[in-house]
Parts: structure tokens; sequence; C-alpha cells
């Protein structure tokens, strides 16, 4: 496995606990691995060691750039890569580079799927994350074992690329509606709604739901766990959905609102905050303009 983040640290602890030897990639950006070790997963120092001697190799980091740099890059996967090897790709991703990275694993004697994840470090942790599958259907039957491991709903989305496309349709809908209701909450604090009132009315009514759910902490008090996806990371998957939409063609007007929304939260030094905090930056007299 490459990327022991936030996500993938709840992916590898799950494969573990099913009983699959683990090797890891060793990297600065990995969350504390102590706990991995003690179960049996062992770091590699570099991506030709861990190639070397893996059958399946799962990709868990930021985004395409990072995906693009862990294949292409000198020393990098694609030439380390045994015969036979399946790729999975866990990352979000821009659906045109995941094409053009499967075509290059196919190329390389390897395999490949991208298999993107919705829900939290929580569902991650707890092995109930929900995974999208782009690949053929003989190799989303023979890795469907493993990612249940790790995932409590499991979607063949389509071919490769699929996964991918669905995964920035969902987190287009669920980051765009907690934009709306960031902005909305931040309205209500100016007008002096109490919150949990705001709350109530709109679990009651058309704003009910997941999102809601997941900012109810944050706005009924300034709770952050149930929802600690940062606000860059929110721009970067718009940003990916924007550039797919131009692709191909598709409306995104409402979509670029959204954007320059956490475009200028980014800008104002809250790149690192979680979702949920947008809506103080929206009530506050530095807000970011229309």
């Amino acid at each position: 496995m490459i990327g022991i983040g936030m996500m993938g640290h709840g992916i590898a602890s799950n494969i573990v606990k099913h009983g699959h030897p683990l090797a890891f990639l060793e990297h600065p950006g990995n969350q504390p691995v102590d706990a991995l070790v003690a179960a049996g997963a062992r770091p590699m120092p570099a991506i030709a060691a861990l190639a070397a001697e893996s059958d399946v190799v799962i990709l868990c980091v930021t985004g395409s750039p990072e995906v693009e740099s862990v294949l292409f890059k000198a020393g990098g996967l694609l030439a380390s890569l045994r015969p036979g090897t399946l790729i999975v790709d866990c990352s979000t991703a821009i659906p045109s580079s995941t094409l053009k990275i499967a075509d290059a694993v196919a190329k390389a004697g390897g395999r490949f799927i991208d298999a993107p994840m919705t829900r939290t470090p929580k569902e991650a942790a707890e092995g109930r994350l929900n995974v999208l599958v782009g690949g053929e259907a003989a190799l989303f039957a023979e890795i469907r074992p493993l990612l249940a491991c790790f995932a409590e709903n499991i979607v063949h989305a389509g071919p490769v690329g699929a996964g991918h496309r669905m995964k920035l349709l969902h987190n287009y809908v669920s980051l765009g509606f907690s934009a709306v209701l960031a902005e909305a909450a931040a309205c209500a604090q100016r007008a002096d709604v109490d919150p949990h009132v705001f709350m109530e009315v709109l679990a009651k009514g058309g704003g009910g739901g997941v999102v809601l759910e997941r900012l109810r902490p944050y706005i009924e008090s300034k709770e952050i766990a149930a929802f600690r996806f940062s606000i860059s990371n929110a721009l970067k998957d718009i940003g990916y959905y924007t550039t797919m939409a131009g692709e191909m063609g598709a409306s995104m007007a409402t979509a670029q609102g959204i954007r320059q929304t956490l475009e200028g939260a980014v800008a104002a030094g809250l790149g690192g905050a979680a979702v949920p905090e947008l809506i103080d930056l929206l009530a506050s007299d530095t807000r970011p303009a229309a």
C-alpha cells in the first residue's frame, strides 16, 4: 500500500485485521504506523522494494499529480511492476488522467482498477467505507473480497475511469451542499437565528440528510470531529469536478460558484481548516466576496 494517510490508515488497518500480509511505503505524510507494524505490516523504504513482492498495490494518495508521480517518476511503480500486478487506485482523481495511467499500466504488463471511496476517516477505521469501482467485470470480481475488508458498500460503476467519475459526481453534490449549508448557517448567525432551531427546521424539511448531520456538531457546538475534511481538499475535489465537466462540455455554473467560495477560504488562510469552519469565515466581516 502507498499512502497511509487519514483514509489510508483505516484501510491498511482493516486489511491487516482480516489476515492479509501488508507492506507499505515509508513516507513522512503517513499517519502514525506503530499499531500497523505491531499488527504485522511491514514498512518499505522504496517503491521498488514494495513492488518487488506485491501482487496488489493499493494507492491512497491526495490526487492525480501524486498518483502520476508514484507511477511515472524515476524509480516509480511502473519501472518496478511485476507482470500481472493489480494496481487499485483509491485516490480521488481526474478521470482523463486515470485513463492515461490505466493504459500505461497495461503496457507495462500490469492491471488497473480505480476504486475511490466515500465517507470519512471514522468509517475507514471501522471498515465501513463505500467504494466505487471502475474496471473490467472480471477484475472487479477478483478484487471484491479484498475491498470488502474495508468497505461496507461496493459498487461496480463501469469500465476504467467510471469509479473516479462517480466519485467526483458524489463529491460535487456532497461538498456543494456543504458549501450551501455553510453559507446558510453563516447567514443564520448574522440574523441571530438560534442554531438549534435552524437545525431542527432543516432536519425536518428539505435540508435533512447526511451532510446536515455531519455539520450538526459544528453548527450546534463547534465540534469538527464528524467532518474532518480540509477546505483545501474540498477545493481540490471541486476543481477536479470542474475539470471533468469542462472536458465533457457539461454545465458547471453552480460548481464554479462553489469553487470560488472555497478559493476565498483558502486565500483567507483556512485551507487546512475543516469544512465546517467555513461557516465562521462566511459569517465574519472578512468573509470572501461573492
